[in-house]
């Protein structure tokens, strides 16, 4: 065997070993660019060998020791991914737990009603309307259903449809496409995010005619196309709609199209006003004022006799919210142990308690044939009149029999209408109630 053929054998060989992963002789490689190993050209051939195999040999220890760095990465991330499941399902589980029916605050007939209503809508998820005045609660009815229903462990993505600008309600709602707009990125909509859990639409009467009919098709289908895209994707959500207006009298007046109405409004539940809770008031303004105390780090506060009987008269137009928003003004600005009705707002105040004078309850009342306060209204500096309820030559008022001729004329004026016999006494409704248990008298 000829030198030449020698020496290429033994390169060959190195070359295969180096190409099926075998350790190469560095032994020979030595010898055949050792200095008169060979022709030049066979030697430089040799020593680019040699230096390419030692640059192999260097990525290989390289990537080796990123394939061992990525490992390490791989478990602290696998380790880290264990923790982030462990909070989410523990934070899951405190979000469910909120929303628990035991959670819900009031012993009120009408709210029970509701409570059940939920339950039974939970326990079978289907599309339902939630009609309420404004801060009411209905987003807590919402969260209750969701939270109790097979659909808990996805998705609860509210919606407030009145916030959402007309040009950019499909985006929001649908999705975007990357470039279908100039310098628009890639946008998941809020109707695919809710996809396998609730879709909650707050303000759902504001939505316009267009967008409504848009949506009835996402609801009908079951599927939602971005903008920019001409393929639907398929999603599985269920509805509920929230509004403080009749969607019946929109249906009646080309506001709201019916066909959309009937899909959503499959269940329909209805939350009182705070007015017509009765003691749920108190019960509310407690928990607020405890909730507002212990967040600012102060003693907890009670309510006084003065402030429950402001807080029952009331008639609360912002409902639950405005409550809350009272009861954080409370916590926050009453010095002593016990919120008085003087720590409320002079709004809260202004209203006619329980408990007042006899004057304030009958100033609406018109004297004429008042067998009372005579033909003039009775004024607090006037001498006691001779006659009434007391009978004739009375010395004295008996508040107690003053207050029940007072109410007992003011039914007997609006013929037993109890809602203008309170306007009438300049209370509310509720108020009436809680006199008429008062003083004795059957409502």
């Amino acid at each position: 065997m000829t030198y030449e053929k020698k020496f290429l054998n033994t390169l060959i060989s190195l070359c295969d070993d180096l190409a099926w992963g075998r350790p190469a002789s560095e032994e020979q490689l030595f010898d055949l660019t050792r200095p008169g190993a060979g022709p030049e050209d066979y030697v430089r051939l040799a020593e680019a060998f040699g230096m390419m195999l030692v640059k192999v040999e260097g990525r290989e220890f390289h990537r080796d020791e990123l394939i061992a760095e990525l490992k390490t990465r791989n478990a602290e991330l696998e380790e880290i991914r264990v923790l982030l499941d462990q909070r989410n399902r523990h934070l899951m589980q405190t979000v469910q737990d909120a929303y628990q029916p035991r959670r819900i605050i009031g012993s009120s007939e009408g709210m029970r009603r509701v409570v059940e209503l939920a339950l039974s809508i939970a326990r079978r998820p289907i599309n339902t309307v939630i009609l309420g005045p404004t801060g009411a609660g209905k987003e807590v009815i919402a969260k209750m259903v969701h939270y109790n229903s097979s659909r808990r462990e996805g998705p609860f993505v509210a919606v407030n449809c009145s916030a959402i600008p007309e040009n950019l309600f499909e985006s929001e709602m649908f999705g975007i496409e990357k470039g279908a707009a100039s310098g628009v990125g890639f946008r998941r909509g809020l109707v695919e995010e809710a996809s396998g859990g609730t879709l909650f639409l707050d303000e759902v009467g504001e939505m316009s005619l267009a967008h409504q009919a848009k949506f009835l098709r996402v609801l009908e289908e079951q599927e939602v196309q971005r903008v920019g895209r001409n393929k639907p994707l398929p999603v599985d959500i269920k509805v509920i709609a929230a509004t403080n207006v009749s969607l019946e009298e929109a249906v009646r007046e080309g506001r709201f199209r019916s066909d959309l109405y009937y899909r959503i409004s499959v269940a329909e539940i209805r939350l009182p006003p705070l007015c017509e809770r009765g003691d749920d008031t108190l019960i509310l303004a407690q928990h607020f004022l405890e909730e507002h105390c212990m967040r600012m780090g102060r003693p907890r506060l009670t309510l006084a006799a003065g402030a429950r009987e402001a807080l029952l008269a009331y008639s609360w137009p912002g409902n639950v919210r405005e409550l809350g928003n009272e009861m954080e003004r409370a916590a926050s600005l009453t010095v002593g142990e016990r919120v008085e009705a003087t720590d409320l707002s002079p709004r809260i105040t202004a209203r006619v308690p329980l408990g007042v004078s006899v004057p304030a309850l009958t100033a609406n009342i018109p004297a004429t044939g008042n067998p009372v306060f005579g033909a003039a209204p009775f004024r607090g500096n006037d001498p006691a009149p001779d006659h009434g309820p007391l009978g004739k030559g009375a010395t004295d008022l008996n508040l107690h029999l003053v207050e029940r001729w007072v109410v007992s004329e003011a039914l007997n004026r609006c013929a037993g209408n109890k809602t203008r016999a309170a306007e009438l006494l300049g209370i509310t409704r509720e108020g009436l109630r809680k006199k008429l248990q008062r003083i004795g008298m059957t409502e």
